[in-house]
């Protein structure tokens, strides 16, 4: 019995089986460390540069062919808008042009999506003052001036936590019209804070006076 007992243990310690699952497992633990030799941290580095610390939006009546264009200054005397949509820290992420670029191609077919919204990311808590413009670019030729167009304008910020810190509604009255939406200070923490509505003119000549560069040193603060 006892020699019976012996083989028959013998036998299970070899079910293949078993060793199938065990070699598979081992596959997967070597394929996992390789991956991990390969991962690119350069690339992730680029996300976290990439990635938003505030984002400033305006949004008017979708149904409206009017064009409406977002402005943003920022401390480093670079200006962004649909004329330069990357300058410094700011970025245009996305130029509305009324009902222009609300149709879509998919699948052959053409797809309405009515939207009317311009969005500027903000990429590094540098302190100093912003300053948020709305420029009524063009007006829709079918409707009859004088009219009102209402916008509103918000700022959310991102990190650490999602909050939207600024939200209010202006009013445009006709093309070519330019309105100082907000005025606000982040401090050395990068809260914002300060808001105000001061006037002050971005276009048409804001870009001419921006810095080339910007130094490193204001990139790490």
């Amino acid at each position: 019995m006892a020699g019976h007992y012996q083989r028959h243990r013998h036998r299970q310690g070899t079910d293949p089986f078993i060793d199938l699952l065990f070699n598979t497992l081992l596959g997967f633990s070597f394929m996992f460390l390789i991956s991990l030799v390969f991962i690119n941290p350069d690339a992730d580095q680029s996300k976290v540069d990439k990635q938003a610390e505030y984002v400033i939006t305006i949004n008017w009546d979708k149904t409206l062919a009017d064009d409406i264009d977002l402005w943003v200054y920022a401390p480093s005397g670079h200006t962004v808008s649909y004329l330069q949509k990357e300058a410094g820290w700011l970025h245009l992420d996305r130029d509305d042009r009324g009902e222009v670029n609300d149709t879509l191609m998919i699948d052959g077919r053409e797809v309405v999506h009515a939207v009317n919204e311009e969005i500027v990311t903000i990429r590094n808590r540098h302190p100093g003052e912003y300053i948020v413009n709305v420029y009524f670019y063009t007006a829709d030729p079918k409707k009859q001036a004088p009219r009102k167009i209402p916008v509103q304008v918000k700022i959310d910020r991102i990190n650490p936590r999602f909050e939207t810190v600024y939200v209010d509604k202006l009013e445009l009255a006709a093309q070519d019209q330019e309105l100082t939406a907000v005025r606000f200070t982040l401090n050395e923490a990068g809260d914002a804070g300060q808001f105000n509505k001061l006037p002050k003119q971005l276009t048409p000549y804001g870009l001419d006076h921006m810095p080339e560069s910007i130094p490193e040193s204001v990139w790490t603060k």
